[in-house]
């Protein structure tokens, strides 16, 4: 029996370490908390799963949540304009539901299951000397959680990482007393809300420890007005930011927010990271190799909500690279083309999405936004690329393929074919300077502060 260590008990690393455990394999799980110290600590992440990453959870079984959590059917995306108004607002429709369950809940019960599938847990941090010594009693060893010293094994890899610091700052806040959405009051949806120049907020329905919430997520442009949360350390003063901020620049979604109040003392995180992609094997001082996994070496700000769907997407593609290597040894060659193989189906389509929605956005990219408050295909085609960010490539990046997507949506239209438009405010463009900040919903990565 082969036997693997994985250190990191998050979306990736229990997913890694439950699916090959069900294999057979000989597996210990390395995570710095118990079960029961997760489910009462601090949130972790806004994680939403889209279809794709879902799947993988529900083909090991782990579905647990799922006649309990919402179901959330669409991607909205709302624009400030002048006067507290939107310049658009759109809400593009999901082909399947996606879903968010805090972290707590869903790292804690994957914990409880993966001891009870027989997998042996090692509650401790693990440190580079740590790994050191282990490394030559297992097979292999995943490092799929780390901060600091683990994560310094991994080198920055410099061609794939333009930004050299953080590119928002980041607050966010679960919370109880939302009112209904009066735009889609019987569709659950994450809402995303760009303010041009300040950030970005972004409401999801969650299932939390207490129940069902709604998850309140400032991204904040570094020295802007949104990047007030550094030092903030009292809950309760957190969401009197979070909702005086709301009042300020998305009065819509303020509106709904008189009887929010924090799910419990542990509902509020803050925190900034820089993105960037690393070197997937690591060298321990003796000489041995490790394999980092998910967002150790692919680390993207959550402004697209892919941290948690690329996790599950690693685990995944590591499980399968995994079992079909057999008993060949996991040297670095192979370690490399585990990484090469999910690097180009997902990560390198992540990456190249959230860096373009970090920085300002170009016309065509303006219209395109713009013209989901006219068509619902190009509403429905951005909802739908948050499962498939490599659909992107075809009609995003370049202002032709973009104008070439657009003129066939309005013949669409004009041949009586096409689906019409959502109901919703859209302009052609989005008003104003070419400095709309991007979209999506967030999730934290293993080697920084704050939120998915």
């Amino acid at each position: 029996m082969r036997k693997v260590l994985v250190v990191g008990a998050g979306q990736s690393g229990l997913q890694l370490a439950v699916g090959l455990r069900a294999k057979g394999y000989d597996v210990t799980l390395m995570s710095n908390r118990t079960a029961d110290e997760i489910r009462t600590g601090r949130v972790m992440s806004t994680q939403v799963m889209f279809d794709t990453a879902l799947r993988h959870e529900r083909d090991l079984g782990l579905d647990f949540w799922t006649r309990h959590a919402p179901r959330i059917q669409g991607l909205g995306v709302s624009v400030a304009g002048p006067g507290g108004a939107r310049a658009v607002d759109w809400l593009g429709r999901l082909k399947a539901y996606a879903q968010s369950v805090d972290q707590r809940v869903k790292m804690a019960g994957w914990l409880d299951a993966f001891v009870q599938q027989g997998g042996q847990l090692v509650v401790h941090s693990a440190s580079v000397a740590d790994l050191d010594y282990l490394s030559r009693t297992y097979d292999l060893v995943l490092v799929a959680a780390g901060k600091g010293e683990l994560v310094s094994m991994f080198g920055r890899d410099e061609a794939r990482s333009p930004y050299a610091g953080p590119q928002r700052a980041l607050a966010v806040s679960y919370v109880h007393g939302l009112a209904p959405r009066p735009e889609h009051p019987g569709t659950e949806a994450v809402r995303c809300n760009l303010v041009p120049g300040v950030g970005e907020l972004f409401v999801m329905p969650t299932l939390t420890t207490s129940g069902r919430a709604d998850i309140l997520f400032w991204e904040g442009v570094p020295g802007g007005p949104l990047d007030v949360f550094r030092g903030v350390n009292d809950p309760a003063e957190h969401l009197t930011l979070t909702l005086d901020l709301m009042k300020a620049f998305t009065p819509w979604e303020h509106a709904r927010a008189a009887k929010a109040e924090l799910t419990d003392a542990g509902a509020t995180l803050a925190g900034r990271y820089a993105p960037a992609v690393r070197n997937p094997v690591g060298r321990l001082p003796g000489g041995g190799a490790v394999l980092g996994v998910a967002d150790v070496v692919v680390t993207n700000d959550p402004i697209t909500g892919q941290g948690a769907n690329s996790a599950a997407k690693c685990a995944a593609s590591y499980l399968s690279s995994i079992l079909m290597h057999g008993d060949k040894p996991f040297d670095e060659a192979w370690m490399k083309a585990t990484f090469d193989k999910f690097w180009f189906t997902t990560g390198k389509p992540v990456t190249q999405w959230t860096n373009a929605m970090l920085a300002p956005p170009p016309a065509h990219v303006l219209e395109l936004i713009g013209a989901g408050g006219r068509y619902q295909e190009v509403a429905d085609r951005f909802a739908n690329g948050f499962d498939n960010p490599a659909d992107f490539d075809a009609f995003f990046y370049d202002p032709q393929d973009a104008a070439d997507y657009l003129a066939e949506v309005r013949a669409a239209e004009a041949a009586g074919s096409g689906s019409g438009s959502v109901g919703a405010s859209g302009a052609a463009a989005v008003p104003g300077s070419r400095s709309v900040p991007g979209s999506g919903a967030a999730s934290a990565p293993a080697g920084g502060p704050a939120a998915e």
